[in-house]
């Protein structure tokens, strides 16, 4: 990101108090942006001192002429729209309440850029969407041009807001584009079904990790810092026209098998332990392997991952010893 680019320029994160968007608060904090958030009460921040150096509103999603009187009052001319539904197990089982935030907040939120580009404001918006939208394809790696196949809720949810950010950004003539990134790791992720964060709170009791698969299904990871500069890449690119409503692929371009990271998280933390492997298979029969072509991002706006597995290991681990020790 050029130096000074948020200086002074408002900036409404929504998930701001998750994973993935805390750290993207903290950046643009950083960067001199005003970060406007809506705190959800059942999560804290994981970083602290995060929420002091924020605009904490009360804002209802759900509500259109709200969110464009906050976007004009706060003059966000930037939304970065995180918040979601994220876990597939949580989406099974209330699909209703997921489909209302991860498509009717997505849809509310694009609404009101385009009504607050009409006051004036002008609004753009970088919609956080997933790999998990390609479903099952036929090869890999998984360029942008794969049609979506989305498999159960979780995924077409998501694949929805895809699709809406697409259809703003091409029918009203908004800057207006797509994340889909592969898995990130790092500290801050509180969510311990994940395997990361799990893996991660039990070598810190000093206990075996846990892998509920045979742990040879092989995925994409990308750390966290590196996450947040996908973020910021696709942000630059709305400031010409031709990029908008582009998907963007984010990932490491190499998969790891789930062993082999837990093995890295393991070596990271310095013990002398083996995973608990359990090998029970997954109920979404998910691929075996799935990783993203990233190459449109690196060669169109000169992303690429700086994190090597071994440093972001290093780091996660040591956030979570930190935060856990302490909790």
């Amino acid at each position: 990101m050029t130096a000074g680019r948020f200086a002074g320029r408002g900036a409404l994160v929504t998930g701001a108090n998750g994973f993935i968007g805390s750290w993207l608060a903290a950046r643009l904090v950083d960067e001199g942006a005003r970060v406007v958030v809506v705190p959800e009460r059942e999560r804290p921040f994981p970083f602290d001192g995060l929420a002091e150096r924020c605009d904490l509103i009360q804002l209802d999603l759900g509500d259109v002429p709200s969110i464009r009187h906050v976007l004009n009052e706060k003059g966000c001319d930037t939304v970065f729209h995180l918040a979601a539904k994220t876990l597939p197990s949580d989406v099974r089982a209330d699909p209703y309440e997921a489909f209302e935030v991860n498509v009717r907040g997505t849809y509310n939120l694009l609404e009101a850029c385009r009504l607050a580009r009409g006051d004036g404001l002008d609004a753009r918006a970088i919609v956080a969407s997933t790999y998990h939208v390609y479903g099952d394809q036929p090869s890999v790696p998984i360029a942008e041009t794969a049609t979506l196949s989305p498999r159960n809720p979780y995924e077409a949810s998501k694949a929805c807001a895809d699709r809406l950010a697409y259809c703003y950004a091409r029918t009203y003539g908004m800057p207006v584009a797509v994340t889909r990134l592969a898995n990130v790791y790092g500290g801050g992720d509180m969510t311990f079904s994940r395997l990361v964060p799990a893996a991660a709170r039990s070598l810190v009791d000093g206990e075996p990790p846990v892998i509920n698969s045979d742990g040879t299904a092989e995925r994409d990871y990308i750390h966290t810092e590196d996450a947040v500069e996908a973020y910021l890449a696709v942000e630059r690119s709305l400031d010409r026209a031709e990029t908008w409503g582009r998907a963007w692929n984010a990932g490491a371009g190499a998969p790891i098998s789930i062993a082999a990271l837990v093995r890295a998280l393991i070596a990271a933390a310095g013990r002398d332990l083996e995973p608990r492997i359990l090998g029970t298979p997954r109920p979404d029969a998910a691929p075996d392997r799935q990783y993203l072509d990233a190459t449109a991002i690196r060669t169109e706006l000169g992303w690429a991952p700086r994190k090597r597995l071994d440093e972001g290991m290093a780091d996660t681990y040591a956030w979570y010893e930190r935060a856990l020790a302490t909790a």
